[in-house]
């Protein structure tokens, strides 16, 4: 199967990149290598500019590039206080060993991320309201790509239960299985009260930035937005700060009550987002343990890996009706 997740990732050399840099993009700099999951990343800077240059996966269709520009604009003419990658000049196409790879040069936002921050400045109940903005502005929003099959996207089990089959502990993978059934047997019985839209869906702590007074200011990589429930957003980002935590309810509670105070959740939708949070953590553990087989040298495709096998198996002896119960009493 030709996936960005199962083709190799581009591997342009440092010398190469400055080449293309020169004679595309009429730019020249310094340029460092950073890490990345499927794409190739670069950041430039010289004494006036920075940037950052994406080689797209080979696998990566082009029309999935111009939605994520599209959304951007989008985004940024409702909220133009979220900080977002956009363009810094026309997208570049190169065919090199018969496969075809996009260039991307993008803006530079200044800031750390969100897992380099002081934990207090970057309480739970802020990230909510960061990402009920990021709702908020991407209402409306609608591409004909967003409406896919994806391996991240939380609601399709299918494809879950699928990757799961290259976990190689059965006792593991009885463990994604015990909360794949959960979900098939939860959320039907919500479902209409489940509303869809385009996400950016991958909400994490290496994705989310912080400015200089730390205020959450910005996010970046828009590669896995999919249209899925809305309460898709929110579960995602508790899916990844309930990781290293005794005991994380407190942290997702709050994270989800500052979301629904800015992008209000209908009562099914707050019922919901356990079941997501799950399935979310059984997409991560089952799409490392297929990567890393493919990539072994990739260390960044199991970087929650060993967090995410011990929330599973913690949150696999609690009751996920009463966490449900618990989060929309304490978010509504």
């Amino acid at each position: 199967m030709f996936s960005v997740f199962s083709e190799s990732p581009p591997t342009f050399s440092i010398p190469e990149i400055s080449d293309i840099l020169d004679k595309k993009f009429s730019t020249r700099g310094n340029v460092t290598e950073l890490y990345s999951d499927r794409d190739q990343n670069f950041y430039v800077h010289n004494d006036v500019d920075k940037f950052i240059i994406k080689v797209s996966n080979p696998a990566e269709k082009r029309s999935q590039l111009d939605m994520q520009e599209l959304a951007s604009e989008h985004i940024s003419s409702n909220d133009p206080t979220i900080k977002i990658p956009k363009l810094a000049g026309k997208i570049f196409e190169l065919k090199k060993d018969g496969k075809t790879y996009f260039f991307r040069l993008m803006n530079y936002i200044e800031g750390q991320f969100l897992f380099q921050a002081d934990p207090q400045i970057s309480s739970s109940s802020r990230l909510g309201n960061f990402l009920g903005r990021l709702s908020r502005s991407f209402e409306g929003f609608d591409h004909p790509d967003a409406h896919r099959k994806f391996e991240w996207d939380c609601r399709q089990t299918d494809l879950i239960r699928n990757i799961s089959e290259h976990i190689s502990s059965k006792r593991d993978r009885k463990i994604v299985d015990h909360f794949l059934d959960q979900f098939e047997k939860s959320i039907p019985v919500l479902i209409n009260g489940l509303r869809m839209s385009v996400i950016h869906n991958d909400c994490n702590d290496h994705n989310i930035l912080i400015n200089q007074e730390g205020d959450i200011s910005g996010i970046i990589d828009f590669g896995d937005m999919v249209y899925t429930f809305q309460s898709v957003e929110p579960a995602v980002a508790m899916a990844y700060i309930a990781l290293n935590k005794e005991d994380p309810f407190p942290a997702i509670a709050s994270m989800l009550k500052g979301y629904h105070s800015v992008f209000p959740l209908h009562r099914d939708e707050l019922f919901s987002t356990i079941h997501l949070m799950c399935s979310r953590l059984c997409i991560s553990v089952s799409m490392s343990a297929w990567r890393k087989r493919l990539f072994p040298n990739n260390k960044y495709l199991t970087i929650s890996e060993t967090s995410a096998w011990s929330l599973l198996k913690m949150m696999k002896k609690e009751n996920l009706e009463e966490w449900s119960d618990r989060l929309v009493k304490y978010a509504s």
